[in-house]
């Protein structure tokens, strides 16, 4: 079996080089690139299984290399950010990136989101629509049906909506406004106030203790993630 190809883009020779180390220690065929033209070029030319993105390139920001991959392409991306910035894990992840991992990062962790990102394409260039599962808790997007422990859950149309949204990009993180914005349209994409309420009656009627949630769990700064079984 072919390893699986990974595109590590990041202007810094120490970080693509722990990469490159520690990716083809599990199993992971590792290609390249100091910059964002040069990571479009290689990516246009010979599409990798997922890349691995630094957002602070020397030529363009990352954000804007993620934003033109998805122009044509659905390939995961993982993005590389600093702890702090949560404005431009937004940005990267309203653009079209999978995930984030913050510097220094976990290399299990990163080895988790890669499989994670990975498994979530291959489902939806297959599957499409189909049964989330979370704990006790089972989402058939097909027949919008939910239940928990066999028990149906009774849910307003917008608290589907959310949930129907985060079962989709499950395992992924979802920012506030692509949940505002999916459910509730246009224009209310600052309206976190009223997502933290959805949120919470969410959590009510699925998880086990509220205020220790393990289905929908809390992105600090930047939205939300459905835990699914993989």
């Amino acid at each position: 079996m072919t390893p699986p190809r990974v595109l590590v883009v990041d202007d810094e020779p120490q970080i693509r080089r722990s990469l490159r180390v520690v990716l083809r220690a599990n199993g992971y065929e590792v290609e390249e690139a100091a910059t964002g033209e040069e990571a479009l070029d290689q990516v246009a030319a010979h599409p990798p299984e997922l890349v691995i993105l630094d957002l602070g390139l020397p030529d363009m920001d990352g954000v804007e290399v993620c934003r033109r991959v998805r122009e044509w392409s659905q390939l995961p991306v993982i993005v590389l950010t600093v702890h702090e910035d949560d404005e431009t894990k937004v940005r990267a992840l309203d653009e079209g990136a999978d995930d984030f991992v913050t510097k220094p990062f976990s290399v299990p962790e990163l080895l988790a989101r890669m499989r994670v990102a990975v498994r979530h394409a291959a489902r939806s260039a297959e599957t499409g629509a189909g049964v989330i599962r979370s704990g006790d808790v089972e989402i058939n997007l097909a027949r919008r049906l939910v239940t928990r422990a066999g028990a149906e859950v009774h849910l307003t149309p917008t608290e589907y909506g959310l949930l129907r949204y985060l079962a989709e990009h499950a395992s992924r993180v979802v920012t506030h406004g692509q949940l505002l914005r999916s459910v509730l349209g246009a224009g209310y994409e600052d309206a976190v106030g009223s997502l933290r309420v959805y949120v919470a009656s969410l959590r009510k009627k699925l998880e086990a203790d509220p205020s220790q949630p393990r289905i929908i769990t809390t992105e600090p700064g930047v939205g939300y993630r459905l835990r699914a079984e993989e």
